[in-house]
């Protein structure tokens, strides 16, 4: 499958450990080079300048475009357009090709370039049998009116805001998901461990969900530690928000590399290693970063076991 901005490959890495074939496409050139190191089949260039008939042997498609203009950190721009963006994804549904709104920027429009791989593939080489997208939860409606233009061409579709520690994620991430297939019936995968909630101990509640996973349980060898964010809280800069090592991860974000860690004496430690940041994401410990802003590549990632549960989902539509 395509797998449109495929980031350093948190749903390739997914996608290999389910014997799903993927080809990730990548601008990036730092990014590219972890890729190619990890040994992931890769694309070097923009989304924007390839289409569905230059890879005719994917059945499915996987999509995750750049999320800065749409999360709460970002620009505000996404934000600012969502009814214009689902006003977009339900005329190009209609119209069958997708029509970029005059004024639109470049790094916003992103969010359209999905669509218009599904209603080209449509059109030409034939349907993608499965769909997956993710961003951050603003983008939601966008997904939303993705799925009324799925379903109107036989597509069974499903989306909404999950929380990345339900599927065992050491971090509490939340991210809008959609689902589609023309196989069979989809739902959003069932979470499989409990979630988060401040103050609750990890062995409590529903006796039938794996607990959530902590830093200490992903990063064992670290001791116990604070993590001190590099955000503020409360609309406060200078509030700080802190985490123990019994805790899941904030959301891991690119600046990630600023975050400070005390010891339980309120010492410094040093700042998480890149290999210890990709765990936080779900990586292996001996994924190869490569190339210059690896903060920035490991915040980009989309985390391995969210992507393992929606690609299940959709390509296997009766799974749950």
């Amino acid at each position: 499958m395509p797998d449109l901005f495929a980031g350093p490959g948190g749903i390739d890495i997914a996608a290999r450990q389910l014997g799903i074939h993927l080809t990730g496409i990548e601008w990036d050139d730092n990014t590219v080079q972890t890729r190619r190191a990890a040994g992931l089949s890769t694309v070097h260039g923009d989304v924007r300048h390839y289409e569905p008939a230059q890879f005719p042997s994917e059945t499915g498609l996987a999509a995750g475009a750049p999320c800065q203009t749409f999360s709460i950190g970002g620009t505000g721009k996404g934000r600012a357009v969502l009814d214009l963006l689902a006003a977009t994804v339900k005329t190009a549904g209609i119209d069958g090709r997708v029509t970029i709104p005059a004024g639109l920027d470049d790094r916003t429009a992103l969010v359209l370039e999905p669509l218009r791989w599904i209603l080209e593939a449509h059109a030409d080489r034939g349907p993608y049998r499965w769909i997956v997208l993710e961003q951050v939860p603003a983008v939601l409606p966008i997904w939303q009116a993705y799925a009324e233009v799925l379903e109107a061409r036989g597509y069974n579709a499903a989306c909404g805001v999950l929380n990345a520690e339900e599927y065992g994620v050491p971090q509490t991430r939340r991210r809008a998901a959609l689902v589609a297939s023309l196989d069979g019936p989809v739902a959003l995968p069932a979470p499989t461990h409990r979630r988060y909630v401040r103050g609750v101990p990890q062995s409590a509640g529903n006796p039938a969900l794996l607990p959530w996973v902590s830093m200490a349980d992903a990063l064992p060898e670290r001791g116990p530690f604070t993590v001190v964010s590099n955000y503020g809280t409360g609309g406060d800069p200078k509030n700080r928000g802190r985490r123990t090592s019994d805790q899941p991860a904030f959301t891991v974000t690119g600046k990630i590399s600023r975050l400070r860690l005390l010891d339980p004496d309120g010492n410094e430690l040093p700042r998480l290693t890149h290999s210890e940041a990709g765990r936080l994401q779900g990586f292996p410990a001996d994924y190869p970063w490569s190339g210059r802003d690896v903060s920035q590549q490991i915040g980009n990632a989309a985390p391995v076991q969210l992507a393992t549960a929606l690609l299940r989902a959709a390509t296997q539509p009766t799974a749950r």
